[in-house]
């Protein structure tokens, strides 16, 4: 009789899943992407076991991007949104007590940073950064406004779609990812240089929010649905570690 293995047990990671590192249309990956044959340093201990992050740590506003850094009686400017989900790994379990932080354009399409050089107006009450922990469940939520899309010098007339970065930590510093969600029926999804690295249309969902009605709060926020799967053939891409979690 065969006797499965515990390797068998596991979900196969599909290594055409993600894009390579070197994709000429996308400009920075030419000077991001290896050209020597990679190294392996092993962790030191700090990098394994540190940080922990605790319920103590997060603000009441620190997941409402509306009014976290708005002042008193005031709020961003943007139709407002909700974005949430779950954080789960390739059999749907829930994955809590994790960190995630996210950061975005205002809905100009213009960051809060020193070196920005889109000329669209900034909103004095929004930072455009936010963070929560996940529940017991792997469920997150973030109120925010919708992001602007906004030029970059990739060619002559690239622009990014509307997005929203997302990091993703573990139980250290070491187990910190890193990605992105586009919103469902953005025309400018098939049009960016850095969605056009992923050869598959299920992979560019995986990055994708979908518009939940059944979350909307009526007369004030649309909501999306995102999930972020971390291991297995199903998970998103990360941008920082394109080989797999």
């Amino acid at each position: 009789m065969k006797v499965q293995s515990k390797i068998d047990s596991y979900l196969k990671r599909d290594r055409a899943w993600h894009p390579k590192a070197l994709s000429p249309s996308y400009k920075s990956s030419i000077y991001r992407s290896p050209q020597s044959k990679l190294l392996s340093f092993p962790a030191t201990q700090s990098e394994e076991t540190g940080p922990v992050f605790g319920h103590d740590l997060i603000g009441k506003l620190d997941n409402n991007l509306i009014h976290n850094s708005a002042k008193q009686g005031q709020s961003a400017i943007g139709p407002r949104i909700i974005v949430f989900g779950r954080l789960i790994d390739e059999y749907k379990r829930p994955i809590p007590n994790s960190l995630i932080e996210i950061w975005q354009a205002n809905s100009g399409g213009r960051y809060r940073h020193m070196n920005e050089t889109y000329l669209a107006a900034l909103d004095p009450n929004f930072s455009g950064c936010g963070r929560t922990l996940t529940d017991e469940n792997g469920n997150y939520e973030f109120s925010t406004i919708m992001p602007g899309p906004y030029p970059w010098p990739n060619g002559p007339n690239d622009w990014r779609p509307a997005h929203i970065h997302f990091s993703i930590f573990g139980d250290a510093f070491t187990q910190r990812l890193i990605t992105q969600m586009y919103f469902e029926g953005d025309p400018l999804i098939q049009k960016c240089p850095i969605v056009s690295t992923l050869k598959s249309t299920r992979a560019v969902e995986r990055l994708t929010g979908f518009l939940d009605m059944t979350k909307t709060v009526p007369m004030d926020s649309l909501a999306y649905k995102f999930d972020i799967v971390i291991r297995g053939n199903q998970q998103i891409f990360f941008e920082n570690k394109p080989e797999g979690s």
